[in-house]
């Protein structure tokens, strides 16, 4: 978490450790997705003029080139030297365009920094509604105020927008009621990359956020758009993990499918989410999902809102 006063849990100090040991952007895995420190960045290439930033924080999709540095998503602020210093190795400059995939602040808090450097932030109209009032993630029990004015999309959409630049055709579309309510994917037409944002996480159970428009119905839903736009070589960059394949996603898709099948059944039981986890019904999907941001039983409790 930024060391900002806004993103600071409103709990007492005993309930504010708990909940920083539950939260998804405490998880040692978020801190660096390679077990390693999270500074310096560097940027791998995907295809073209794409690459990927990944580490700490959401992963950012970078397009270079002559008509100037296209972000889809932004990072923690304190981390905003280390992405500029990752993406001038490719070529690159601060950003002209900012996309948002959605508002959690791991994807962006460093709005504002690239804002003061000339970006044009970009994306759904729920995003920039959610930032400009300020929100809360009640599963975590964590509150953010409002962001500061810099850091809002000026240009917001509602279903769909396409942007040009440096060759690149991109198409920005819409997944209602997935991860949370503003999803959106950014596919490059040429270099036939998608970043689907926290649609996927990939190799692990995901956070679905319930207390802001999140559905697990949604996410699933937003992985088949994923797929149908998706050929046998379209490489997808996730909001976190490693940049996979469309038979990644398809994997990733049949777990989220299992998972809806088996929790639903047991929530039409009537059983709560302390009674589902003692049924144990993920417990052979333990050893591949588990071991990243959620284990399974933790992963249903704040999935359970979500069905």
């Amino acid at each position: 978490m930024p060391p900002r006063s806004r993103w600071l849990p409103v709990l007492a100090l005993s309930a504010a450790l708990t909940v920083g040991l539950l939260s998804p952007w405490h998880s040692p895995w978020l801190r660096s997705a390679h077990g390693a420190a999270a500074e310096p960045f560097l940027a791998s290439p995907v295809r073209g003029a794409v690459a990927v930033i990944g580490g700490e924080g959401g992963n950012i999709a970078v397009l270079t080139g002559a008509e100037g540095t296209l972000f889809v998503d932004a990072k923690f602020e304190r981390l905003g030297t280390a992405v500029r210093a990752a993406v001038r190795a490719l070529g690159g400059s601060d950003p002209t365009w900012l996309i948002n995939t959605h508002f959690h602040f791991d994807h962006t808090d460093g709005n504002a920094g690239f804002a003061r450097t000339g970006a044009r932030i970009v994306a759904h109209q729920n995003v920039r509604r959610r930032l400009a009032e300020g929100s809360s993630i009640p599963a975590f029990n964590l509150v953010t105020p409002p962001a500061p004015a810099e850091a809002l999309p000026v240009v917001s959409f509602e279903q769909s927008l396409q942007l040009s630049l440096n060759g690149e055709q991109l198409d920005l579309e819409y997944l209602p009621a997935a991860h949370t309510d503003g999803d959106v994917l950014v596919r490059f037409e040429q270099a036939d990359v998608i970043h689907a944002g926290d649609v996927w996480f990939n190799g692990m159970y995901p956070f679905i956020d319930a207390g802001n428009g999140g559905t697990l119905a949604g996410a699933i839903a937003g992985v088949d758009r994923v797929l149908a736009l998706a050929g046998p070589d379209t490489r997808i960059i996730p909001g976190h993990g490693s940049v996979g394949s469309r038979d990644d996603l398809a994997t990733y898709r049949a777990m989220l499918a299992t998972a809806q099948q088996r929790l639903t059944a047991l929530k039409q039981q009537g059983l709560g989410a302390e009674q589902a986890v003692a049924a144990k019904p993920l417990a052979d999907l333990e050893q591949r999902w588990g071991q990243g941001l959620f284990s399974g039983d933790r992963w249903i409790e704040v999935l359970w809102p979500a069905l």
